[in-house]
């Protein structure tokens, strides 16, 4: 049976989720700031949560309706067949989002559709569910525009982002499916020499070597449509196998890691020990305004300190000038890529980046710069007044 579904994902990314949806043997229809609309069968929704390095959630449309009141969108929760699909024995979370919402008070209606879901379940089968917000088995999520309401049932239970892998974080990690993108927008491919400089916790070469071992972001991790009524497991079961069938045993690959503090480092080796990559990347304690490149060319993906990771503007200044300095004299060949909030990166490391792609990390806008460090020199003049091209 054909359904109808919604797929979140980071701002920005939205063509990169329409691929994965499509790859996954869905019918893609809008894209909205966040997401994107679909259709299909379950097994597409099943492969979705499986393989998507994008999606953030994977949304079952259930009801759908207009309101005027809270009391229209109670009486829409409580005509949707709610036992139909899970029992009273599992929690419930409820969440709302809305967009020109007239209503007063999000969380009055997110209190009213809780209760509309209690209620039927108490007129059906004469026991309620119990809310947990913290890990509910159920996740009812409802979005309201200036006159309609929609409601979903998550199919993923935590976000995709969770890979089921990360042991250690250190401050102002981008969440994976972010970096999953981010690398799809660099054009990385397995095989190609792929460093990040400055690792953190290691989430763009957990994520890389992933890819280059053909494992499936959701393969070590559980999902709410599991907890549905009607999930299939024999199809389920099929889809899991054919995944763990196109894995390969970690090795050596062209990946390398390295961060100035030991600390990082030390999450980034946990982080892979624990998720079994740790063959697959090299690793080092180093300053990337001091080291050399690990191959005559690659990829380089950064995610420069910047706001609450640099305490004062000179800071950053006088970083970004010697990191300029650095790529032209180490990296030549290389193609340089870092994602940051602080829109003076160019003029500050006096470099014209080749490319910018704005994204959000959360709700913070950032602008992922590309770099070709070519011999020669597209170094920016100290005085130069010229603006690079928006991508």
């Amino acid at each position: 049976m054909v359904e109808t579904f919604f797929a979140s994902c980071p701002r920005g990314l939205e063509p990169l989720l329409s691929e994965d949806l499509t790859i996954a043997g869905a019918h893609v229809g809008d894209q909205i700031p966040g997401g994107v609309h679909f259709v299909g069968e379950w097994t597409a929704c099943y492969r979705a949560n499986l393989h998507s390095r994008i999606a953030t959630r994977i949304l079952w449309r259930v009801a759908h309706g207009c309101y005027r009141s809270e009391e229209d969108i109670f009486r829409l929760a409580l005509d949707t067949p709610w036992p139909q699909w899970f029992t009273a024995e599992q929690t419930i979370r409820v969440d709302v989002n809305a967009i020109k919402c007239p209503l007063r008070s999000i969380d009055f209606v997110t209190l009213r559709i809780k209760d509309a879901i209690c209620d039927r379940f108490r007129r059906d089968t004469g026991r309620r569910p119990d809310v947990d917000t913290r890990q509910p088995g159920i996740r009812v999520h409802a979005f309201l525009g200036e006159d309609e309401c929609t409601l979903y049932v998550d199919t993923s239970g935590a976000p995709l982002y969770q890979r089921g892998y990360r042991q250690k974080s250190v401050d102002a990690p981008l969440k994976e499916n972010l970096a999953a993108g981010i690398l799809r927008l660099t054009g990385w491919q397995p095989g190609v020499t792929l460093l990040d400089p400055m690792c953190g916790s290691g989430t763009f070469v957990l994520e890389a070597a992933q890819i280059a071992l053909g494992i499936a972001p959701g393969s070590g991790r559980s999902f709410a449509f599991q907890r549905l009524h009607h999930f299939a497991p024999e199809v389920w079961q099929k889809l899991a196998d054919a995944a763990r069938a196109e894995q390969q045993v970690a090795g050596a690959t062209a990946i390398f890691a390295s961060d100035l503090s030991p600390a990082a480092v030390r999450a980034t080796l946990a982080n892979l020990d624990r998720a079994g990559l740790l063959p697959a990347v090299t690793l080092a304690v180093s300053n990337l305004l001091e080291r050399e490149a690990p191959a005559a060319q690659g990829i380089m993906i950064a995610n420069p300190p910047y706001g609450e990771r640099v305490h004062t503007n000179e800071e950053a200044a006088e970083f970004y000038a010697r990191l300029g300095s650095a790529l032209k004299r180490r990296f030549v060949g290389w193609t340089c890529f870092f994602v940051s909030s602080d829109t003076r990166l160019p003029r500050l490391v006096r470099l014209t980046p080749s490319r910018k792609t704005p994204l959000f990390n959360g709700p913070l806008e950032c602008r992922l710069y590309e770099f070709r460090m070519v011999a020669g020199s597209n170094r920016r003049p100290l005085t130069g007044t010229a603006q690079p091209t928006t991508g």
